[in-house]
């Protein structure tokens, strides 16, 4: 594409346009042409650096053949003195562009500050060269005299691009990214600001989409300048654009920067919307991603989708590197430790899906350091009629010890108990329930001890009555 702008522009070159736009150098008014004719002499050679620029190998690829360029750019520069001005810009350009091809960046510069010097130069060779002399300034990390060099550009094109607001904006961001005073640094970070904006209007008037970096270096700027415009202010700019950027860039990192943004705002509900639509898109990778939106399911009272989510996390691998061997794993997102499990198994209970719980809380009972599980197990059977099963899982957990309320736990194993019409066993947890302070599990477990005491008579009295017909027949 280069290559054909440098052809147009020879060809144009050789036709004089005497328009007078008024541009000044930085030492005295001079004007300037949008074109001017090239000695034939001078035309000549430029053709055959054009040529040798636009080469194709056999197949068709380019080959730039850069060994003709230069030999005939020194014969140039040998007679630049007697070269007219506009001749000698001309090759200046080309230099340029040479030596920025090469990576020679320092010597790049140089000639296109040549070029700037002549007076004769036109009017799109200097727009041209002061751009990549803003470029190159950046490159070598010389932001301010970049800025300046950008500034005098914006001063004479005749159409400032959303592209060189953009470049203005990114310099002015770095500006102030590199200055000691707060004071400074919001002032580039203002100007910052106030460029990409141009830049985005800019870009919609000459209707193209703007750059996805555009709108990151604007969510930048607002998040910088939060010590001036307020911290509520600063996250609904930022909220604002990373909505525009999911939209027109789904990426991972702009749902969670969004997601994260209505976290400080107290949108919870926008926030599990937003985890759960890049959850959708199968873009989490990370266990807290996972844990974080089941957990806003289950908070928004939405436990089947808080389970679906962490049984996904479960299945989806991802490689990992082990610290210590520093080999590369390929291991679930969600592990199966017995926090994640019990989390799991939560959310399933809630669902009403037992069936699913129960295996997922007797895994994570056996992984648990203590008994708590365990007792959560035990009331998941007791509560599915799994008397048996309730009975040994209590049992187990109280053995293990660190329960939370032993008392608590006496009582569900009474029930158990009870149940299983084990009730001399029943009385007897109950009355160990019933030594606890609290007044109201001591009220529950003597109230379950009169209850067993009842309904054992009862129970021994129809056994008695049913012998009793038993025998009379």
């Amino acid at each position: 594409m280069f290559l054909k702008l440098l052809s147009l522009f020879f060809v144009f070159s050789l036709i004089s346009f005497p328009v007078d736009l008024g541009a000044q150098s930085q030492d005295k008014k001079v004007t300037y042409k949008k074109a001017r004719a090239l000695q034939t002499s001078t035309a000549k050679k430029i053709v055959k650096v054009v040529e040798a620029l636009e080469r194709v190998d056999e197949e068709g690829k380019e080959d730039p053949d850069f060994e003709t360029v230069k030999e005939i750019l020194n014969e140039l520069l040998e007679k630049k003195e007697n070269l007219r001005s506009y001749d000698r810009s001309v090759m200046w350009n080309y230099w340029g562009y040479i030596y920025f091809t090469e990576e020679r960046y320092t010597e790049a510069m140089q000639a296109y500050r040549n070029l700037l010097a002549e007076p004769e130069s036109t009017i799109p060779l200097r727009v041209a060269s002061l751009y990549t002399l803003a470029q190159l300034n950046f490159v070598n990390d010389d932001f301010e005299q970049g800025v300046k060099v950008l500034l005098q550009w914006m001063d004479e094109v005749e159409v400032i691009t959303a592209q060189g607001w953009s470049l203005l904006s990114q310099a002015y961001f770095q500006l102030g990214a590199d200055k000691k005073t707060e004071s400074e640094k919001l002032d580039f970070f203002e100007k910052a600001l106030e460029s990409m904006l141009k830049a985005v209007q800019t870009a919609e008037i000459e209707e193209y989409k703007p750059k996805e970096n555009w709108y990151v270096l604007m969510a930048a700027c607002y998040s910088e300048l939060e010590s001036r415009i307020g911290k509520d202010e600063s996250l609904y700019k930022q909220l604002g654009i990373y909505e525009i950027l999911v939209n027109l860039y789904p990426k991972k990192m702009y749902f969670i920067q969004l997601g994260g943004i209505y976290s400080q705002l107290s949108r919870e509900v926008d926030y599990m919307v937003t985890l759960k639509a890049a959850y959708q898109k199968d873009l989490l990778d990370k266990q807290t991603e996972y844990l974080t939106l089941a957990s806003l399911l289950l908070q928004n009272n939405n436990p089947y989708w808080a389970a679906k989510v962490l049984e996904d996390g479960r299945k989806k691998k991802v490689p990992v590197i082990d610290e210590k061997t520093k080999e590369e794993k390929i291991l679930p997102v969600v592990k199966d430790n017995e926090k994640n499990l019990k989390l799991l198994a939560d959310a399933w209970r809630m669902a009403q899906e037992m069936d699913l719980a129960i295996p997922i809380m007797e895994k994570a009972a056996r992984l648990a350091k203590d008994g708590q599980t365990y007792i959560i197990l035990g009331s998941l059977y007791l509560s599915e009629d799994k008397l048996e099963e309730a009975v040994l899982a209590i049992e187990e957990g109280l053995k293990k010890g660190k329960v939370k309320n032993s008392s608590q736990a006496r009582l569900t194993l009474g029930q158990a108990h009870f149940e299983l019409q084990n009730f001399d066993q029943a009385k007897k947890e109950f009355r160990i329930a019933a030594r606890n302070d609290d007044k109201k599990i001591k009220k529950t477990a003597n109230s379950w001890i009169k209850y067993t005491e009842n309904e054992e008579i009862r129970v021994k009295n129809l056994a008695l009555r049913r012998d009793y017909i038993q025998n009379q027949g």
